[in-house]
């Protein structure tokens, strides 16, 4: 990683460092929920699985903040619309930590899911328009580990610090991301690939889009759906799972939690950089089948050790098959709205996957709290169902982007 990044111009590694800790930095502060839904809970004396709605809100709102910040990126820029974005939800997740109420918190979470659905489309678009074509799947697992590394950095949070303060302080923490627009500020010019458009006639906007692409689309929106379902339904419950039915205490949810979301990093970084040698869809499909046979040990392994390992390698297959994503739904965007159509699609997809949570909390409650059960039922079949999907799937693998050619000595788009 740190040889590809050498191998890129100050401007393309500022694009690909200013979008890995974009996402990283949002989704820590979404997971710094997954940590403390017993503690919420217990706060408004409620229980888990109402809180769990909290969850569901924020994914449900990803695709509005999608599509807001997409359009406002593809006519307006990826960078400044990524600095307004960073802002927004570093607030709302300050805010979060001083809610009075359950309700209150709850819409707090559903306006952090507006500004959380905008940060991966906008950075995404942002770095794969700036990189040379040919590093596009190893910077594409670079961008996705962003993800498992906000997990990571909300594990080593709340194994660290909760005890000293609580659960509300860590929401508070969660403001720190906003200092990551004055490194935007400082280091990262607006896409090559934006600006080669600028003056060019409009594409005809969302509808038009929809409209001459609309297989493509419903095929991303299915893939989405299916991964969303993968990477939400073998992490958000995890946490409640160790600490509800295997009655773990905080450090061994913390530390198992840590070795997970490196397993998740490695993942993403491996299977990325191998969807550029043999292709996207071929990359996925190994993940996803990878996963299927790691879902006893992951699931009911008898002991702190083995489940350790079990997630350790589920989260690898998992985010492993994420790490194709960035360049995956960039290269199947069309041109003119790879602001829009790469984060749209990814959010929709989360939308039809949110209630994921609720229902995994629900088949335990219905099985006598057996979380293990709930989470190896949806992971076994959403991972067959992603398997199907890439198999009979489309790829756009190394097409070309406006504008995103640069010179190796000066980074100036080529004509």
């Amino acid at each position: 990683m740190l040889h590809l990044l050498r191998s890129l111009t100050p401007n393309q590694r500022g694009a690909v460092i200013a979008s890995y800790l974009g996402w990283t930095l949002d989704a820590f502060d979404f997971f710094i929920l997954v940590f403390v839904l017993k503690d919420v809970a217990q706060e408004f004396h409620s229980n888990v699985e109402t809180v769990t709605y909290a969850i569901f809100l924020t994914l449900a709102a990803r695709p509005v903040g999608a599509l807001l910040f997409g359009l406002a990126a593809d006519r307006y820029g990826r960078r400044v619309t990524l600095m307004v974005n960073i802002l927004l939800f570093s607030v709302l997740e300050f805010a979060s930590g001083l809610a009075p109420s359950l309700t209150s918190f709850l819409i707090l979470r559903l306006a952090f899911g507006v500004a959380m659905g905008g940060e991966w489309g906008v950075g995404a678009a942002l770095a794969m328009e700036t990189i040379p074509a040919q590093t596009r799947g190893a910077v594409s697992g670079i961008l996705q580990t962003g993800y498992p590394s906000g997990y990571l950095l909300a594990a080593i949070t709340y194994f660290a610090l909760y005890g000293l303060i609580g659960w509300r302080g860590m929401f508070m923490i969660g403001v720190l991301p906003a200092l990551l627009v004055l490194y935007i500020l400082g280091k990262v010019e607006e896409s090559p690939a934006f600006l080669a458009r600028a003056h060019a006639k409009p594409g005809g906007g969302l509808v038009k889009m929809l409209r001459d692409n609309a297989g493509r689309f419903l095929y991303v929106v299915l893939l989405m759906t299916a991964l969303n379902f993968l990477a939400h339904g073998t992490q958000d419950l995890y946490p409640a799972f160790l600490q509800l039915q295997r009655h773990f205490s905080q450090h061994t949810v913390g530390i198992i939690a840590i070795v997970y979301n490196i397993g998740a990093i490695l993942g993403g970084l491996l299977v990325g950089a191998l969807s550029q040698r043999i292709g996207r869809r071929r990359a996925i499909l190994i993940a996803a089948l990878l996963a299927l046979p790691l879902i006893p040990v992951w699931a009911y392994g008898a002991g702190p050790l083995t489940l350790a390992l079990g997630a350790f390698l589920m989260q690898f297959a998992v985010q492993g098959a994420w790490g194709v994503v960035p360049a995956h739904l960039n290269e199947l965007s069309p041109e003119d709205m790879r602001g829009t159509f790469p984060g749209f699609t990814y959010q929709i997809g989360n939308l039809l996957a949110s209630a994921n949570a609720t229902l995994q909390a629900g088949i335990a409650e219905a099985n006598g709290g057996n979380y293990a059960f709930a989470l190896a039922t949806v992971a076994a079949i959403v991972a067959v169902i992603l398997a199907v999907l890439v198999l009979f799937g489309i790829e756009a693998h190394g097409v070309k982007f406006a504008g995103a050619e640069v010179h190796p000595d000066d980074g100036s788009a080529r004509p």
